[in-house]
């Protein structure tokens, strides 16, 4: 099933303009009594200009009215670049009630892009952007199970912010939930280059332990009821466990083999705890009541 719908189309004129120094004074400052404006100075010829433009307009556009963008070309319009100092393009400024109060100079990754449009929005008082709100509601979604509603959430997300890492991460999630590992695979390949987040490291993770191979277990099982100190056996079945979902087994046979025997196969058992706290989110039940067994064992 599709579930990633159709990016947007042009922004909004009222959002995003062309500004020029004459109409300065009424765009910007003016304007930014009312709603927090962001002024990019950039030029034709400017190359890092034609990668940022794009991401200001795409952030600008996901925050849906809490912020404006005017796009001013250096060029043709020196005055106010010059007596705010613009010495390289491109440079940002962003106004609010009528005076210049953040800024950056150069391209930005779309995401630290996108951190600079929301820090705006929430210094005027415009609270979380709609993309945050959706975001915490697929997150709600997929923690009650509810996959198809986290899944719209996500999708829509995207739909505004098309490389927004948190909601392609989520949408990998929703398929890795639903045992479609190689769905979840192709998702996570429209991460941008730069993307960094946590719940990334933890799909990647849980990518990599069902990959690990979500096993048979009647042997282990046989194998350890021989000998119940077949550390190896119980490594084995913990990382068939934890390949099919059933990480709360997988953790309980981990620490019966840090228990018993720490050092075992250079910590084998406790680097496997690692991975699946990761796999299942640090912020998990699994992993909070993993970590405090894990100290109790260690500091015993």
């Amino acid at each position: 099933m599709t579930l990633i719908g159709e990016t947007s189309g042009k922004p909004a004129a009222d959002l995003i303009k062309d500004g020029t120094d004459a109409s300065f004074i009424q765009d910007v400052v003016e304007a930014s009594k009312a709603t927090p404006v962001i002024v990019d100075f950039w030029a034709t010829w400017c190359g890092p200009c034609r990668q940022l433009g794009p991401a200001l307009e795409k952030a600008v556009t996901a925050a849906k009215g809490a912020v404006k963008l005017v796009k001013i070309d250096v060029d043709k319009n020196p005055a106010y670049a010059g007596q705010l100092r613009v010495q390289s393009i491109p440079a940002v400024f962003a106004f609010v009630d009528g005076r210049p109060v953040d800024g950056f100079m150069g391209a930005l990754p779309d995401s630290q892009v996108k951190q600079f449009v929301d820090r705006l929005a929430k210094k005027a008082g415009g609270g979380a952007s709609p993309v945050d709100d959706l975001l915490d509601m697929a997150k709600e979604s997929l923690e009650l199970g509810d996959f198809g509603g986290a899944a719209q959430a996500f999708a829509e997300v995207l739909r505004e912010d098309p490389q927004n890492a948190k909601a392609i991460a989520g949408l990998a999630r929703v398929y890795l939930s639903s045992g479609d590992a190689d769905r979840a695979r192709e998702i996570l390949e429209m991460l941008p280059a730069d993307a960094k987040d946590p719940e990334i490291d933890s799909v990647r993770a849980a990518l990599a332990l069902m990959e690990g191979g979500a096993s048979e277990t009647a042997e282990f099982d046989r194998r350890l009821a021989a000998d119940p100190n077949d550390h190896e056996a119980r490594l084995e079945l913990a990382k068939a466990l934890a390949g099919r979902g059933e990480m709360e087994r997988a953790v309980d046979e981990l620490l019966t083999i840090i228990e018993r025997d720490r050092e075992w196969n250079d910590q084998a058992a406790r680097k496997q705890l690692l991975t699946i706290f990761e796999a299942a989110g640090h912020a998990s039940e699994v992993a909070k009541q993993g970590r405090r067994r894990l100290s109790a064992i260690l500091f015993s």
